[in-house]
């Protein structure tokens, strides 16, 4: 139950993001609704796809329809209160990659999957329907900038391996994977921490 209530989130918080990105392009109903549902289902599709786990979650759970939608429609009515559009996408994005990256590491722990790939799991499911999202509305995708994105996924996978090899509760580090990845990519936009440019300055 408490797995499923974060895939839920996970899944509210991206639909909300897509939207968002949706309506700052000015694009209608029907396109609202397919990035908001791309970007809320890309990751989580990818990754079953790659663990051999079809149908995907959201075709054999069709509640995940109804929750994106739901969402949308949301959104959409509360979209004057969401005015300052860069904060409230960061905002959604950030608590997405947060909870998906763990829903993909429980993912790859259930097929019995060694560490690192449950990280990498963890870490497609968080970034890929942002990266759909993104490309399809003509944006560089986040994830492709400088900004950091996939990496706090990856620290906080690792720190949630590193708790659980100590008596800890499984659901506590479970929790503190998700807090520390929120935390770490608010962190590093508020000091401005990037990775490094690779290109000669001109």
């Amino acid at each position: 139950m408490f797995y499923t209530l974060i895939d839920i989130l996970g899944t509210v918080a991206f639909a909300i993001s897509g939207v968002l990105v949706a309506m700052e392009k000015k694009l209608d109903v029907f396109g609202v609704f397919i990035i908001a549902f791309v970007t809320a289902v890309g990751g989580g599709t990818l990754r079953d796809v790659l663990i051999g786990n079809t149908p995907v979650g959201w075709m054999k759970e069709p509640m995940y329809i109804l929750i994106i939608l739901l969402a949308v429609v949301l959104a959409i009515f509360f979209s004057g209160r969401l005015k300052y559009f860069s904060r409230s996408l960061f905002l959604f994005d950030t608590i997405g990659i947060g909870l998906y990256t763990m829903v993909g590491i429980q993912k790859g722990l259930s097929a019995e999957l060694a560490p690192v790939i449950c990280i990498a799991l963890g870490t497609m499911t968080a970034s890929f329907g942002g990266v759909l999202r993104d490309i399809l509305c003509k944006e560089i995708p986040v994830i492709f900038r400088k900004e950091i994105y996939a990496t706090v996924c990856i620290l906080g996978g690792a720190i949630y391996f590193l708790l659980i090899q100590f008596p800890l509760d499984s659901t506590l580090a479970y929790i503190v994977g998700i807090v520390s990845i929120i935390v770490l990519r608010i962190l590093a936009v508020r000091f401005k921490i990037s990775l490094p440019d690779i290109y000669p300055k001109t």
